[in-house]
């Protein structure tokens, strides 16, 4: 498959592998609502804060939706929009990369983006997500008039590329039908089945069983019309005709056609690639929403997304419940929507409105306020959501584990290094507790000895594997892989015990 290639590839190829583990430290003053939330907001580079969420929500989020820097050539306010197109290939790869390992198997991301990028970031995409990924690029028609001070074109969409994470296994969900679907559907004849929509019972494609003559109430004959096939056979015909569910017009005399019941058709329509502002909103609409939200604030985001289209995203993509991750977050417009409609969220912002917007914005939609969609999904208030900044590394300098880290978040560092899942309540062992075993993943129990678990400190004691502890340590009668500060046993008493050992910190550092 053809890649792109840009000056500093080989080594931008190697920074989400060479991104450091950092902790999520808790700024409780900037956290809001219920406290029991799983909704997160992080301030901090989004490169750095993907890689802290992998050993917790790898493989865990439904939708992603991300609206990178476009690449305009111009300068924006709240962030540089006016990267080199190297620099721009070096930043997006990287977090894509990362994106992909949170994205659930069943999940898609959708990426705005204009004519700048779009064509460059569709390769990238192929390259990261796999080209049979791919499922469709919208139109989004994002300003309604015309602009004549244009120099060439008037440019009036963007796109939103969409991949899967597994095509196979990806599920999306139809919109729900209107008035303007359902204002086909008329009963002329007062079927007791209800209002129907009629259509054709004839095709092109060639059928054997098709080419029979049928006779109208009138008495009239009917063939398929030239080089066209009846689409069902004269017996399935008949079926259909004998169930009135042949429309010969209210005469008798009209060729047939199918009836389909309103009460048969599918809950919602297939969204189309072409997206009017009508629809799923513009920009003047949502530059309107910040100004309602902000009205006391100079200092105004200019370009936002307006909260219909994310709605119509979010509602494609996930159902309430799901996990929704956007970690160019801007103004906080894919958290307030997937708040308002019953999703958790993760949202990423690294500047400093992360604290002057998004945190105001989430705040205010969990007092209810009233503006975006909030009539439309009956919004009323409630949730919480947690702040976060970016802390230090795992590891120092030296490659030795920072004593900042507690046991749990070096277990969840383990067990996401050896299993590539997350560490969850559901992984953890039964009972919890403090105890040295993670969970079992295809087999094998994984242990960490680390930071006193067992309650014992000393060299011989908790953090060491010796025999005294193997015999305490919570049984598994199968392969055991065991961390720790060292190893008191033999390599024959290891292999008989059907232990493998992990030194602390040098084969997590190397893992």
């Amino acid at each position: 498959m053809p890649v792109l290639t840009w000056l500093t590839r080989d080594n931008d190829l190697k920074l989400a592998q060479n991104a450091p583990y950092r902790l999520l430290e808790e700024v409780p003053e900037l956290s809001a609502g219920e406290t029991a939330t799983e909704n997160i907001l992080i301030q901090g580079d989004n490169l750095d804060a993907l890689k802290a969420l992998l050993p917790y929500y790898a493989g865990q989020v439904k939708c992603i939706y991300i609206d990178p820097p476009y690449n305009t050539r111009s300068a924006f306010e709240h962030y540089d929009d006016n990267l080199e197109h190297s620099q721009w290939l070096a930043m997006i790869f990287p977090r894509l990369e990362l994106l992909r390992e949170l994205l659930a198997e069943d999940g898609s991301i959708w990426v705005s983006i204009d004519d700048n990028e779009g064509h460059y970031l569709k390769v990238i995409m192929d390259e990261v997500f796999g080209r049979r990924n791919f499922i469709t690029s919208i139109c989004w028609e994002k300003v309604y008039t015309l602009k004549n001070t244009a120099k060439h074109f008037s440019e009036m969409h963007d796109f939103l590329l969409i991949y899967g994470k597994n095509i196979d296994t990806l599920k999306v969900n139809p919109l729900p039908r209107g008035e303007k679907q359902n204002a086909s559907f008329k009963n002329p004849d007062n079927d007791p089945r209800g209002p129907w929509l009629d259509s054709a019972v004839h095709a092109r494609n060639f059928y054997s069983k098709g080419t029979y003559t049928v006779v109208s109430p009138s008495g009239k004959e009917f063939n398929p019309p030239p080089g066209r096939y009846w689409s069902v056979s004269e017996d399935n015909f008949k079926a259909l005709d004998a169930d009135n569910r042949i429309w010969w017009g209210k005469s008798g005399k009209n060729a047939p056609r199918k009836k389909t019941f309103l009460t048969e058709v599918k809950a919602g329509v297939v969204p189309g690639t072409i997206w009017f502002y009508a629809e799923a909103g513009q920009n003047a609409e949502a530059k309107n929403e910040i100004k309602e939200l902000f009205a006391d604030n100079t200092d105004i985001f200019i370009t936002p997304k307006p909260e219909r289209l994310l709605q119509r995203i979010i509602q494609i993509a996930t159902k309430p419940g799901d996990l929704v991750l956007d970690s160019f977050l801007g103004s906080g417009t894919t958290a307030a929507v997937a708040h308002k409609m019953g999703r958790r969220f993760i949202g990423i912002e690294m500047g400093e409105h992360a604290v002057t917007h998004c945190a105001p914005r989430l705040k205010k939609v969990i007092e209810g306020e009233q503006g975006g969609i909030s009539k439309s999904v009956n919004w009323q208030s409630g949730g919480g959501y947690r702040f976060y900044r970016l802390g230090d590394a795992i590891f120092d300098e030296y490659g030795r584990i920072n004593r900042a880290i507690t046991f749990r978040t070096l277990a969840a560092h383990v067990w996401f290094c050896e299993t590539l899942t997350p560490l969850t309540t559901t992984t953890l062992p039964e009972g919890g507790g403090k105890t040295p075993l993670l969970g079992i993943h295809n087999g094998v129990a994984y242990y960490l000895l680390f930071n006193g678990i067992l309650g014992d400190k000393r060299p011989d004691g908790g953090n060491v594997l010796t025999g005294k502890l193997l015999e305490i340590l919570p049984s598994h009668n199968g392969p055991k892989v065991i961390y720790g500060e060292t190893s008191r046993l033999s390599s024959e008493r290891l292999r008989r015990e059907n232990i493998t050992f992990r030194q602390i910190p040098y084969d997590i550092k190397a893992r």
